[in-house]
């Protein structure tokens, strides 16, 4: 089925991947965009009309996704939505809050009421594994636990893994959809948001909505220079830098990544198959690795091994212990299954890495978070 497809956010990492895989799929793609400076970089962008990464058969529309004028105008003759746009960073967004409740919250209240009056097929936005804050976990006699609490200190000594109620450690199990959201930070809050207007304003109006909860998505084009971007464009952005990987708490977290080609396939995909429609499904590898584990392994396919990884043992507001994906609804439902090998998508990653020019702005981020009382 070939459509008309508005994206908005298209023109940032996930999207321009999106919207290569809608093209190639056949669909007429239309990006909506604002081009901040945070994701795009600041050189050139007040004057540019359209960045060079999109395909010239995708339409551009540089405008703000709370424009209620400019998102009307993009939904003229668009038969589907794919509603990207977002300001993204959990340890931002806790002192950001107005700017990152205005784009994500108001933007997709603005998208939404524009929906009324220029009504779409579907609509499929993107949310975050964030929005469980702690995973799910089993506690010693094999009750699962929802509301896992982080430890604290116990005997002078910080304690990082999430306990029960006697004390015993947890052990993370693969998160699936029905567990009950936890919102950690205002990232994570404005996440659920965006869900729930989605599924609450569809229906209403005979338009269909689905949700994706895309977790740690990675591959080439990631903004290198956003430190509040994915952990794995922090670490390459570091490395290419001649630093060391910055990793708080004792690396031992564990997270799935997914890379963003796989990512793309779920969201073509999610935009017309019919069981799709009015759910919402995780988007993962269904793979977990250590956050140090993966540090070390950017650092070889880099090149840069005697870099090993700064352990800061230090936690910030916001951040979860564990969190990592099942895929078993999306397997069931989409037919989803994430293809790519995470040693070959590290390659590609790092190879594309190594022709880039990147402002490591790590440190700034972290001495902004800790002025602010958000690391402890």
């Amino acid at each position: 089925m070939s459509e008309t497809v508005l994206v908005t956010g298209g023109a940032g990492f996930i999207g321009r991947f999106v919207c290569a895989e809608l093209f190639r799929r056949g669909n007429a793609v239309r990006v909506l965009d604002a081009l901040i400076p945070q994701v795009h970089g600041p050189q050139g962008l007040d004057n540019i009309d359209r960045p060079s990464a999109l395909p010239d058969e995708v339409e551009f529309i540089r405008a703000d996704i709370r424009d209620g004028d400019a998102v009307a105008k993009a939904l003229k003759g668009a038969d589907s939505v794919v509603h990207l746009a977002s300001e993204v960073g959990v340890g931002q967004s806790m002192y950001e809050v107005e700017r990152y409740t205005s784009v994500n919250d108001v933007g997709t209240a603005v998208l939404f009421e524009r929906l009324i009056d220029n009504p779409v097929r579907r609509v499929v936005t993107a949310s975050s594994m964030s929005i469980y804050g702690e995973g799910l976990y089993r506690d010693a006699d094999g009750v699962l636990v929802e509301d896992a609490e982080r430890g604290s200190v116990r005997d002078g000594q910080q304690v990082w893994e999430p306990l029960d109620r006697q004390g015993r450690p947890l052990t993370p199990v693969a998160t699936p959809e029905w567990k009950r959201p936890n919102l950690a930070s205002i990232y994570a809050l404005n996440k659920y948001v965006q869900e729930r207007t989605t599924h609450i304003m569809c229906a209403p109006y005979g338009i269909e909505g689905v949700c994706l909860r895309l977790f740690n998505v990675y591959g080439p084009g990631q903004a290198l220079s956003n430190p509040y971007t994915g952990v794995l464009a922090i670490f390459a952005s570091r490395l290419l830098n001649g630093q060391q990987p910055m990793i708080f708490e004792d690396g031992e977290q564990r997270r799935d990544f997914v890379h963003v080609t796989d990512v793309a396939r779920a969201f073509a995909d999610a935009l017309v198959l019919p069981q799709a429609a009015g759910g919402t499904f995780n988007i993962g590898s269904g793979n977990d690795r250590s956050v140090t584990q993966v540090a070390e392994a950017l650092a070889q396919a880099m090149g840069k091994n005697d870099l090993a990884p700064d352990i800061v043992g230090k936690t910030r507001t916001g951040d979860i212990r564990h969190c990592f994906c099942d895929t078993g609804l999306a397997a069931d439902r989409l037919g989803f299954t994430a293809r790519q090998d995470f040693v070959e998508g590290l390659a590609e990653l790092a190879a594309w890495v190594q022709q880039q020019t990147a402002q490591d702005r790590v440190g700034e981020a972290r001495a902004e978070l800790e002025a602010r009382g958000l690391v402890a």
